[in-house]
């Protein structure tokens, strides 16, 4: 019995450093769609999405394209760059100037970046063979602050959720 349960451990530890290989088991080109909620509508929008992942000239960085609609609508033909590999720390280079940093942690290659007076938080993760993609947007500022700043109050900043994304894709051969 103690074999049993021995094997099924090693299975068990060997499935989830699999789970762990970043950026190795993204690689690829992926498709599907986005779904996009936002604050005060009872529907979403589905806008088809694509992400095609693979290994540039230079090594260890990979092209990170992103294409919303079709290819000639919103093309976004960014770079994944290391930073710092041991602390999961990349970023993404828009190559327009603007680099945003994500870092691998709890098996999702996640970021936070403001701009134009939103924040998104922006999360990648493989789950069954798919790739899972999710944003969300709130504003830079607070909402609501509570709280009277004491130890046993400290200030607690609220924020209102504007929009979140979701989508599934799939690896296309």
């Amino acid at each position: 019995m103690k074999n049993v349960f021995g094997f099924l451990l090693i299975l068990l530890l060997s499935n989830n450093a699999h789970a762990q290989r970043f950026p190795a088991d993204f690689v690829g080109y992926w498709k599907g769609e986005i779904n996009w909620y936002q604050q005060g509508k009872a529907e979403s929008k589905t806008i088809p999405m694509q992400l095609r992942i693979r290994a540039t000239d230079t090594i260890g960085q990979f092209t990170w394209q992103i294409i919303y609609g079709d290819k000639d609508t919103d093309n976004r033909p960014y770079v994944l760059k290391p930073v710092d590999t041991t602390k999961g720390h990349w970023v993404v280079d828009e190559r327009n100037g603007i680099f945003l940093d994500q870092f691998w942690i709890g098996n999702k290659l996640s970021g936070v970046f403001s701009v134009n007076g939103s924040t998104i938080f922006n999360s990648y993760w493989l789950e069954n063979g798919q790739l899972y993609v999710e944003y969300a947007s709130v504003p830079v500022k607070p909402l609501a602050r509570t709280g009277d700043g004491t130890d046993s109050s400290p200030f607690v900043d609220s924020y209102n959720i504007k929009s979140i994304q979701r989508g599934v894709l799939k690896r296309v051969p």
